[in-house]
């Protein structure tokens, strides 16, 4: 038995409904299938084509009518008897792969675009964090310096203010 289904709606495309029929279709062991996006007059749909026996067609049929991808808004499925082809559905999954693979090969050529980019600004990264090394090296050095010229001052008041505080002391007759 060879049915023909139509499936159409506001969000029919871009939902995964073809590879969630077609999982269906594996499942109940349908071995003649094949969907496709198409657009009408009506909008959206998904045209799908099925061969087998009956009981496994008015199983498929059935599914088809009551279960949906999530994401997906149906608006009507409409069911008619097919005499055409139909594909093998192995040959069908091969299929669904090439138009993935089509999907996802521009997207993977910007990646690999945007990752250049990065290594080069990377690099540029890198240069300026040498820069600022040499210059916290430099600052770090004067710091040291400063405090090299500040200590031996600081002692030698010290040694002062312990002087003079004694020579108070013996003035005021304190020792």
């Amino acid at each position: 038995m060879k049915l023909k289904i139509r499936i159409t709606g506001p969000k029919v495309h871009d939902v995964g409904y073809r590879y969630f029929l077609m999982s269906m279709a594996m499942t109940n062991r349908i071995r003649m299938f094949e969907a496709h996006n198409i657009e009408s007059n009506e909008g959206d749909e998904v045209l799908v084509f099925l061969d087998g026996d009956e009981e496994t067609v008015k199983a498929f049929r059935t599914l088809a009518e009551n279960k949906r991808p999530a994401r997906s808004e149906v608006s009507s499925i409409a069911f008619d008897d097919y005499d055409g082809d139909v594909m093998k559905i192995g040959e069908f999954a091969q299929f669904c792969s090439i138009v993935q693979l089509n999907k996802a090969i521009p997207v993977l050529l910007d990646m690999r675009d945007d990752m250049k980019e990065m290594s080069g600004d990377m690099k540029e990264m890198k240069g300026d964090m040498k820069a600022v090394r040499k210059t916290t090296e430099a600052t770090l050095e004067e710091i040291k310096g400063m405090r090299e010229d500040i200590q031996p001052g600081y002692g030698m008041t010290l040694r002062q203010v312990q002087s003079d505080v004694r020579a108070i002391k013996e003035r005021l007759g304190m020792q």
